[in-house]
């Protein structure tokens, strides 16, 4: 590497000035710009597979949950209560707490179908 003064020139930097000052396009530079480009692809498609594809797996598979529940289901709210569906609606669920107490929750409120282990 040269030294020009206060500024260091390094042979990459010279002949990327030289071929565009040439407007010349080498078969080596689409080569180098491929092999620059490579490990890019490859932690875009690692990317996909670990983080993005089971994430859009598990939401279809929680969809599917929450369209399949009807009357008489327990589930468990995203506030922790288990709570027995009374009414399934568009957009909610009428759901029973206790013998006195009925509300109303979103369908996005469901964190999952409760199962009793006893």
């Amino acid at each position: 590497m040269g030294c020009y003064g206060r500024f260091r020139f390094s042979p990459f930097l010279i002949k990327l000035q030289y071929n565009r000052a040439n407007f010349t396009i080498q078969g080596n530079n689409i080569m180098d710009l491929f092999a620059q480009l490579l490990p890019f692809v490859f932690l875009i498609a690692i990317m996909y597979f670990v983080i993005i594809r089971p994430q859009q797996n598990e939401a279809k598979a929680r969809q599917a949950m929450i369209e399949s529940l009807q009357k008489g289901d327990k589930v468990v709210t995203n506030g922790g209560f288990i709570v027995i569906i009374n009414k399934v609606e568009e957009k909610f669920f009428s759901v029973q707490m206790n013998k006195d107490i009925v509300a109303q929750v979103t369908k996005d409120s469901i964190a999952r179908k409760y199962e009793d282990d006893a």
